[in-house]
């Protein structure tokens, strides 16, 4: 596993990027623009918990999603040395050349006949939203949303809201896709420092709780986040179930320990942590 040193790259200045995890700068590697994401500081976490792993979150997050045949966000893991040597993950710029990101939340607020705005996350009006919507056909957007859905049950991101996803549109043709799948940076337990990892690998109960209690999905029904497990047992959403027969057989193939293998940055508790995980929320989130 070769280490890739972001910190002498040139940076872009035109290109700026918003967000509320940590900083984030544009830089020009391999002949592209990637955006570095830093991980959160002690300062814009103060609750706490530590959001040290984001970096190590958003690559494998992405990683996954494209391993399972879905369009997501190329990433690098590299280093950063500004006083202190972090790990960053760097993220490829698809908007490059001549693309507008186009964010789900813009969408849902264009709809007339919505009865929220578009940070309104309860799953009736989302629904609504993606068959009211007239950028993209609803049935290729349906597809993605619940693609996404099933993807993130099994990463468990908490975070997945109506501005962390969307369309692209190229202004000069005036086509719209698709984006690719992006900031996947609140899968796979963040916040788990090495306490809590050693927790998570030496007690069921405390790996149960991560699977069964929490993290949720941002979407509700009735006001209430949904818990994956349970939806997942009980929905009778028939695009729901055609995300859930196309990418199963995906999931349990796919090999979490050579994924976590070749994965560079990550200590052996790192990789015991992960492995461990990713294969229980394989089993339990999914279990009938």
């Amino acid at each position: 596993m070769n280490e890739i040193d972001f910190t002498d790259c040139p940076r872009v200045p035109a290109r700026a990027y918003s967000g509320a995890n940590g900083k984030k700068v544009a830089v020009s590697f391999e002949n592209a623009v990637w955006l570095l994401k830093f991980p959160p500081s002690a300062a814009e976490k103060p609750n706490d918990l530590s959001y040290s792993n984001s970096s190590l979150s958003e690559h494998l997050g992405s990683t996954i999603y494209r391993r399972l045949g879905i369009d997501a966000q190329e990433t690098r893991l590299g280093i950063h040395r500004n006083g202190k040597t972090k790990i960053v993950c760097a993220c490829r710029d698809f908007t490059v050349p001549g693309k507008r990101l186009l964010d789900f939340c813009s969408i849902k607020n264009s709809v007339l006949d919505g009865e929220s705005g578009g940070t309104g996350t309860e799953l009736a009006e989302v629904l609504d939203a993606i068959q009211g919507q007239q950028f993209l056909d609803p049935s290729i957007v349906l597809n993605r949303f619940w693609e996404m859905f099933v993807v993130d049950a099994f990463l468990g991101n908490f975070d997945r809201h109506n501005g962390n996803w969307g369309f692209l549109v190229d202004d000069a043709t005036g086509q719209v896709s698709l984006a690719p799948v992006y900031d996947c940076g609140s899968c796979l337990l963040p916040q788990a420092d090495e306490t809590i990892m050693r927790k998570v690998l030496e007690s069921e109960a405390e790996l149960d709780a991560r699977i069964y209690t929490f993290p949720n999905s941002m979407l509700k029904q009735n006001g209430r986040k949904i818990v994956y497990h349970d939806f997942l047992k009980t929905a009778d959403d028939p695009n729901l179930k055609s995300a859930l027969a196309r990418l199963l057989p995906c999931i349990h193939a796919l090999d979490i320990p050579a994924l976590i293998s070749e994965t560079p940055y990550l200590t052996d508790l790192q990789r015991d942590f992960y492995t461990r995980y990713l294969t229980a929320r394989r089993e339990k989130v999914f279990a009938s």
